[in-house]
């Protein structure tokens, strides 16, 4: 299906705070701000949200009694926080790596970004990433962004960009949720809904294995894929992914948004000021203006 420009999402759309059910909250908050430099900007019975300055990242929620997910579920796959500067960067990189809980996963060079990967003490996926200048990266005649997988050495990175100013104001260095990257059961029905539905751009995909999308002509806000997860069907409720809130410009963003789920018959809940709706894997998506 192809949409028109007035079905698309608007280019001022970007990702906002990621929540995270979590069994363990002592141990997961103080992960968060010790090994990822992040603050706590509100705290209750139900959880903390941590973040950067006023910028929310991550909301934990407590949910006792709930398993961790299986490995073959659809969810997260990674929580992206973006970076300003390569030295911001690696100053988080830095305290992640040293931070006795916290799990190195690897290092990549995407052409359009250079990504570290971490997990947290209960699994959950995080990259850490810095972006390169709009004007480097590299365009399909199709709308595709050209992305790869290079290795990326952290040693060298952290020894050309780690700077004792850098470490010395991480908590205050500007940080954004970037994007963030699930699980799905397979990428063509992502697609319809992603795509087609919800009205994001795809700007890259890997055949049957991995979709990328994005709102503005961002490399992208939101990726699939099936490496550990192809043919799974909707999740449990379990830790892990709680709700990821995209954040649109205007309420009028948000009307045009409920007229495409209903007329796709996809159930919502819209109740003025924020939308919620869940994809088919029972990912909970929740709209908002920014």
């Amino acid at each position: 299906m192809s949409l028109l420009i007035a079905d698309k999402l608007a280019a001022e759309t970007h990702m906002n705070t990621v929540q995270l059910k979590v069994e363990n909250m002592p141990l997961m908050s103080q992960y968060y701000q010790k090994a990822l430099g992040l603050s706590v900007i509100s705290e209750s019975a139900a959880g903390s949200v941590l973040g950067r300055g006023a910028q929310e990242l991550v909301n934990l929620s407590t949910a006792p009694g709930l398993q961790l997910p299986a490995r073959g579920e659809a969810g997260l796959f990674h929580t992206a926080l973006l970076f300003e500067t390569q030295a911001d960067l690696a100053a988080t990189v830095l305290s992640a790596a040293q931070y006795d809980q916290s799990l190195f996963a690897g290092s990549s060079d995407h052409l359009v970004s250079e990504a570290f990967y971490f997990s947290d003490p209960e699994g959950n996926g995080i990259e850490l990433y810095w972006d390169r200048p709009r004007l480097k990266w590299n365009w399909t005649d199709k709308g595709q962004v050209a992305m790869d997988t290079v290795y990326l050495d952290p040693n060298k990175f952290l020894s050309t960009h780690l700077s004792e100013e850098a470490v010395a104001r991480q908590s205050r260095a500007g940080a954004k949720v970037g994007h963030v990257h699930l699980q799905v059961g397979d990428v063509q029905t992502a697609a319809e809904f992603y795509v087609d539905v919800l009205g994001f751009d795809q700007t890259a995909r890997m055949g049957d294995q991995a979709l990328f999308i994005s709102a503005g002509g961002y490399h992208h806000h939101m990726a699939m894929n099936v490496w550990n997860s192809r043919g799974a069907g909707p999740r449990k409720d379990t830790l892990g992914l709680g709700e990821v809130l995209i954040t649109v410009p205007t309420h009028d963003e948000v009307g045009k948004l409920v007229e495409r789920l209903n007329f796709a018959k996809i159930e919502n809940h819209h109740t003025g000021h924020e939308l919620r709706f869940k994809d088919p894997w029972n990912n909970q998506l929740r709209v908002a203006v920014g």
